[in-house]
């Protein structure tokens, strides 16, 4: 006997927010406020961030290389990040149930989307790293065209997990089956999306493991020699840290979020998920402005970059009051950046 399955297209998200046991409330809570208005500082400061790092790699030639296209990949994922925070902020607390279910998974599928984006960016970093610190090159030499294509695969990935929800794997055909913290949501969605995310996350601190020691060895061994470049430990072993840095900080920002999702997959039911969900979502939030900053605090060509573009702009501003900026001046500094060391650019930490 065939049994028919009865789906709820045409419900309200009231109704699913009900059968979740997840409160959707009528009116502004304290909480909420306090919620949106940390979320709108956020977004707003991640968006200037990673725009300013993204005008950085694209203004200076010395960044037009295979590991700073991934880098301003990452940027361009955490501005989507922000992006999609602030679709959210505005689209959240009472604002909720006026949403379409279409209008519900837009909100979704913009988190999930820029979050994959990241995580498969930091996974291709690592690997690409791997590839040239194994090589023994302080820069990548992999085609252009391999860089921009791994670049499309992890965006395809990203949107193909995104848009996955709202095509095929949600709960409205199967009630019992709805998550918790995303009542729309199957829970084998968020088991399968934490439990692969955690699986990134050991490969990267695996490569980066490795990587670390080799380094480590190695320089042991060139410091024993003359010829070799003497920026090239120091580079390096900046790369290193600066990575780690990145991961780490990646990791501390998702790794609460992430339990909490797969908690809720899992269907704990004596597991109090709702009380933290919005405050992990804009601790992980707040990982796409700790990127930035990282490059900034660590990458010392970055931050003559990050100087000049906000110099320029002042200058800019200045120059419709005043014509006290002159040419010169900023030729001089354009050369102080580019001035190379006995022959060889001076490349810091390519992170």
């Amino acid at each position: 006997m065939v049994t028919m399955v009865q789906c709820y297209y045409n419900e309200t998200i009231d109704f699913f927010y009900n059968n979740s046991g997840k409160e959707l409330s009528s009116h502004w809570r304290p909480k909420d406020v306090i919620v949106v208005a940390l979320g709108l500082t956020v977004s707003v400061l991640v968006l200037l961030t990673n725009l300013l790092v993204i005008a950085a790699i694209a203004s200076n030639r010395r960044f037009h290389q295979p590991i700073y296209y991934l880098l301003g990949n990452l940027a361009a994922a955490d501005l989507f990040a922000g992006v999609a925070y602030l679709f959210l902020m505005f689209h959240t607390g009472p604002r909720t149930a006026h949403l379409s279910l279409n209008g519900w998974f837009l909100r979704q599928g913009l988190l999930d989307t820029s979050l994959t984006a990241s995580v498969a960016t930091l996974l291709a970093i690592a690997v690409e790293r791997h590839r040239s610190v194994m090589a023994v090159q302080l820069h990548s030499r992999l085609p252009r065209g391999r860089i921009i294509m791994l670049i499309v695969g992890v965006w395809v990935a990203a949107l193909g997990l995104g848009l996955l929800p709202a095509h095929s794997w949600h709960c409205l055909c199967a009630l019992d089956h709805c998550s918790r913290m995303a009542p729309l949501l199957s829970r084998s969605y968020l088991a399968v999306w934490a439990l692969s995310s955690l699986l990134v996350f050991l490969l990267m601190v695996a490569v980066y493991t490795r990587i670390f020691f080799y380094v480590q060895r190695r320089v042991q061994r060139m410091a024993e020699h003359v010829s070799c470049h003497p920026r090239y430990q120091e580079t390096t072993l900046s790369l290193v840290k600066t990575v780690v840095i990145i991961l780490g900080a990646f990791v501390v920002c998702w790794t609460p979020g992430q339990v909490v999702l797969l908690l809720d997959g899992l269907d704990c039911t004596s597991c109090n998920v709702l009380a933290v969900e919005k405050y992990f979502l804009l601790l992980a939030e707040a990982n796409s402005l700790v990127n930035a900053v990282v490059y900034s605090c660590r990458d010392a060509e970055m931050r003559r970059t990050f100087r000049r573009l906000l110099c320029c702009l002042c200058f800019r501003r200045s120059s419709h009051d005043s014509n006290r900026y002159t040419p010169s001046l900023r030729t001089g500094a354009s050369t102080r950046i580019m001035l190379p060391e006995n022959g060889h650019p001076l490349m810091d930490s390519t992170l």
